[in-house]
Protein backbone atom coordinates (compact mmCIF):
# COMPACT_ATOMS: atom_id res chain seq x y z
CA UNK A 1 0.00 0.00 0.00
CA UNK A 2 1.62 2.77 -1.08
CA UNK A 3 -1.46 5.77 -0.15
CA UNK A 4 -1.75 6.93 3.18
CA UNK A 5 -5.74 7.26 2.34
CA UNK A 6 -5.66 3.56 0.97
CA UNK A 7 -4.50 2.72 4.87
CA UNK A 8 -6.34 5.13 6.58
CA UNK A 9 -9.30 3.55 4.72
CA UNK A 10 -8.10 -0.10 5.55
CA UNK A 11 -8.53 1.30 9.64
CA UNK A 12 -11.70 2.24 9.25
CA UNK A 13 -12.73 -1.02 7.16
CA UNK A 14 -11.49 -3.28 10.43
CA UNK A 15 -14.12 -1.38 12.23
CA UNK A 16 -17.03 -1.52 9.63
CA UNK A 17 -16.31 -4.70 7.72
CA UNK A 18 -19.09 -4.10 5.06
CA UNK A 19 -20.01 -0.41 4.99
CA UNK A 20 -20.35 -0.06 1.30
CA UNK A 21 -18.78 3.93 1.20
CA UNK A 22 -15.60 2.42 2.69
CA UNK A 23 -15.41 -0.69 0.30
CA UNK A 24 -16.51 1.63 -2.62
CA UNK A 25 -13.99 4.30 -1.22
CA UNK A 26 -11.26 1.46 -1.39
CA UNK A 27 -11.90 -0.29 -4.89
CA UNK A 28 -11.57 3.57 -5.96
CA UNK A 29 -8.23 3.99 -4.54
CA UNK A 30 -7.03 0.86 -5.99
CA UNK A 31 -8.44 2.55 -9.22
CA UNK A 32 -6.01 5.30 -8.59
CA UNK A 33 -3.35 3.44 -7.55
CA UNK A 34 -3.86 1.54 -10.76
CA UNK A 35 -3.85 -1.24 -8.83
CA UNK A 36 -6.81 -3.14 -10.71
CA UNK A 37 -6.98 -6.72 -9.23
CA UNK A 38 -7.76 -5.37 -5.72
CA UNK A 39 -10.45 -2.53 -7.09
CA UNK A 40 -12.15 -5.71 -8.80
CA UNK A 41 -11.82 -7.39 -5.61
CA UNK A 42 -13.58 -4.30 -3.30
CA UNK A 43 -16.50 -3.95 -6.40
CA UNK A 44 -16.94 -7.29 -6.43
CA UNK A 45 -17.22 -7.90 -2.43
CA UNK A 46 -19.11 -4.34 -2.33
CA UNK A 47 -21.50 -6.53 -5.19
CA UNK A 48 -22.24 -9.23 -2.80
CA UNK A 49 -22.32 -8.14 0.59
CA UNK A 50 -24.75 -4.64 -0.50
CA UNK A 51 -26.05 -5.70 -4.10
CA UNK A 52 -28.65 -2.76 -3.76
CA UNK A 53 -25.63 0.10 -3.74
CA UNK A 54 -26.35 1.29 -7.37
CA UNK A 55 -22.63 3.32 -7.44
CA UNK A 56 -20.84 -0.20 -8.27
CA UNK A 57 -22.27 -0.78 -11.01
CA UNK A 58 -21.16 1.68 -13.05
CA UNK A 59 -17.63 1.68 -11.55
CA UNK A 60 -17.29 -2.21 -12.15
CA UNK A 61 -18.52 -2.16 -15.68
CA UNK A 62 -16.10 0.51 -16.32
CA UNK A 63 -13.36 -1.30 -15.06
CA UNK A 64 -13.95 -4.69 -16.69
CA UNK A 65 -13.98 -2.76 -19.59
CA UNK A 66 -10.72 -1.72 -18.81
CA UNK A 67 -9.43 -5.37 -18.45
CA UNK A 68 -11.55 -5.77 -21.64
CA UNK A 69 -13.87 -8.17 -20.52
CA UNK A 70 -16.79 -6.57 -22.33
CA UNK A 71 -19.00 -8.86 -22.00
CA UNK A 72 -19.22 -8.96 -17.82
CA UNK A 73 -19.13 -4.79 -18.17
CA UNK A 74 -22.36 -5.53 -20.45
CA UNK A 75 -24.20 -7.83 -17.84
CA UNK A 76 -22.78 -5.63 -14.88
CA UNK A 77 -24.42 -2.46 -16.51
CA UNK A 78 -27.68 -4.68 -16.92
CA UNK A 79 -27.94 -5.35 -13.54
CA UNK A 80 -27.29 -2.19 -12.39
CA UNK A 81 -29.99 -0.33 -14.82
CA UNK A 82 -32.29 -2.88 -12.95
CA UNK A 83 -31.02 -1.91 -9.84
CA UNK A 84 -31.55 1.58 -9.99
CA UNK A 85 -34.86 1.08 -11.49
CA UNK A 86 -36.26 -0.60 -8.38
CA UNK A 87 -34.34 1.71 -6.78
CA UNK A 88 -35.71 4.96 -8.76
CA UNK A 89 -32.57 6.75 -9.46
CA UNK A 90 -33.16 7.60 -12.87
CA UNK A 91 -29.62 9.36 -12.82
CA UNK A 92 -27.86 6.16 -12.39
CA UNK A 93 -29.97 4.34 -14.70
CA UNK A 94 -29.52 6.63 -17.54
CA UNK A 95 -25.32 6.36 -16.97
CA UNK A 96 -26.04 2.89 -16.86
CA UNK A 97 -27.86 2.72 -20.34
CA UNK A 98 -25.27 4.95 -21.74
CA UNK A 99 -22.23 2.88 -20.79
CA UNK A 100 -24.35 -0.17 -21.80
CA UNK A 101 -25.53 1.16 -24.99
CA UNK A 102 -21.79 1.99 -26.03
CA UNK A 103 -21.00 -1.45 -25.68
CA UNK A 104 -23.73 -2.95 -27.83
CA UNK A 105 -27.06 -4.50 -27.71
CA UNK A 106 -28.10 -8.00 -26.10
CA UNK A 107 -28.11 -9.59 -29.77
CA UNK A 108 -24.13 -8.59 -29.22
CA UNK A 109 -23.68 -10.82 -25.91
CA UNK A 110 -26.40 -13.00 -25.38
CA UNK A 111 -26.17 -16.58 -26.88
Amino acid sequence: MSSQRLEQLMGFLKASPKEPFLLFAIAKEYEGLNDQDNALKYYLELEHHVPDYVGTYYHLGKLYEQLGQDAKAFFTYKKGMQKAREAGDTHSLSELAGAKLELGDDDDFED
